[in-house]
């Protein structure tokens, strides 16, 4: 498999669930050794770049039985899988049991056949790591306690909901500093030299199997967060934090394997700096969601260097489906801003079909829901325009946006161009509830002096201009609410 991309498009999967559907649609049992070519090719026909195969790893059944017993957990599973029984509850793919493919999704084996067709359509393949916390029936546990965050009888005593009894010993249970811990895992110690190092033996492992891997809450194991949250418990502070001295251990075997991180509390120019090619940009979702253009803008004014290695989303397994959270004009406003800004872009499985139930991640099934067929066909328009050449290699501008001293809904409108030579794409989006107009001045000179064409890829209508108009005085826009332009634009 070649690199991935310098801004690869990611499609996560889960797993269990994609099996377990195509199980229902072929009629057999299939595992990743067995999943029919037509649907390898379906996945290549959107036009990512990696597929993310999210809860491969081997599953705690000590985990399920502490889910089972939870009725906030098993309250979730029943509202979004109302026919819920026990079977499918397989466990949190989050609290691995062990960095094994699980045998009932194919296996190593079952694995690599995965990689080898997904690698013949010039697909990566991404996979989890989770650095903060493991199963409570992880061999770890038995045969190395000092890995981990310890207790004693009395912490079990007064906060049982915060330490477990393993093995005949009391331990932490896995938590972040701002909400209650997580009761089916254990806490890693992320200043232990001997679990860093266990730590980078995993990575490698996992690495030989995979193009990249995505880090669950990476910013947890920063020596800042980390001494917050544990204090005197973890020990002494280390000099380096846990990532420096993980990532270099992989990247000097695999140069080329990608670490990604589930990152909040702006924490990504950190963890970029540590050694991370790319985070999650959770502060965009949330202007795309709850904020207007003003918000956005400010958002795209940060350094290149910076925004290449973030990653663009309105939807993950953590977060609300996107159909559900979003009214559909902003919807489709912020799909195109995501998938057509610089950095990495993840799509999540059902995000293009318009799926409104978030599923718990211990599900092995999920309920049908009718496919949004307007939004399928946008998706697919949008994804095959954002997927030339252009936004792979061009380079990225932000747009000034223009108006008139009595009609200032210009400030509802955020543009930018990518530019390749003399090819040139143009978005506009209204982030308002208002009708908007404005001026949009392209950057550089390139136009001037030529006849131009602005294609506009949903409507297919073509827009003859002036360049000399355009560079100096910009393309008139007037969208509706949350409306946008995505224009193809050539010089005639």
């Amino acid at each position: 498999m070649s690199p991935l991309p310098k801004r690869p498009v990611i499609f996560e999967i889960n797993t269990w669930v994609w099996l377990n559907e195509l199980a229902r649609k072929y009629g057999s049992a299939v595992t990743l050794a067995s999943v029919p070519e037509e649907e390898w090719d379906a996945i290549a026909a959107i036009g990512v770049d990696a597929v993310w195969l999210m809860g491969v790893w081997e599953r705690s059944p000590a985990g399920i039985r502490i889910a089972m017993g939870n009725e906030g957990l098993t309250a979730s599973f029943c509202r979004a899988l109302p026919d819920f029984s026990e079977i499918d509850n397989v466990g949190s793919p989050y609290c691995v049991r062990r960095y094994e493919v699980d045998q009932r999704l194919g296996g190593a084996s079952g694995l690599a056949a995965a990689r080898s067709r997904l690698a013949s359509r010039g697909i990566g393949l991404i996979l989890d790591f989770v650095p903060n916390h493991v199963a409570p029936d992880h061999p770890w546990v038995a045969d190395h306690a000092e890995y981990f965050i310890q207790g004693a009888s009395d912490d079990l005593a007064t906060d049982p909901r915060s330490f477990m009894e393993a093995g005949g010993k009391i331990f932490a249970c896995g938590r972040d500093p701002y909400f209650p811990a997580w009761p089916d895992v254990l806490q890693l110690n992320a200043f232990d030299p001997d679990l860093r190092r266990a730590a980078a033996g995993t990575l490698l492992d996992i690495a030989g199997q995979c193009d990249g891997v995505r880090c669950d809450m990476a910013m947890l194991m920063l020596n800042d967060v980390f001494g917050r949250t544990w204090g005197g418990r973890a020990g002494e502070r280390p000099d380096a934090d846990f990532w420096p001295a993980v990532i270099p251990a992989v990247k000097d075997r695999h140069p080329d394997f990608k670490f990604i991180a589930e990152a909040y509390w702006d924490l990504e120019w950190e963890l970029q700096q540590q050694g991370f090619d790319f985070c999650y940009d959770k502060r965009f979702y949330d202007r795309l969601e709850k904020e207007g253009a003003e918000s956005v803008r400010l958002h795209l004014l940060a350094d290149m260097a910076y925004q290449e290695k973030l990653v663009r989303f309105i939807e993950n397994h953590d977060e609300p489906r996107a159909a559900a959270a979003f009214p559909p004009e902003r919807l489709r406003a912020a799909a195109l801003a995501a998938l057509t800004l610089p950095g990495a872009k993840l799509l999540h499985e059902g995000q293009i079909e318009g799926r409104r139930i978030r599923l718990p991640v211990f599900l092995g099934r999920r309920p049908p829901e009718t496919p949004d067929e307007g939004l399928r066909k946008f998706y697919l328009r949008l994804l095959k325009a954002a997927g030339e050449d252009i936004f792979k290699s061009g380079e990225w501008r932000l747009c000034e946006c223009r108006g008139w001293s009595d009609n200032p809904s210009y400030q509802n409108l955020v543009a930018w161009c990518w530019i390749l030579g003399e090819d040139c794409r143009l978005v506009v989006v209204n982030f308002s509830t208002s009708r908007s107009q404005g001026l949009v001045r392209l950057p550089g000179g390139q136009l001037r002096d030529k006849s131009v064409s602005l294609e506009d890829i949903f409507s297919s209508i073509v827009y003859r201009r002036d360049g000399n108009e355009i560079s100096e005085t910009g393309v008139f826009v007037d969208l509706f609410p949350w409306g946008y332009h995505f224009f193809r634009i050539r010089i005639d």
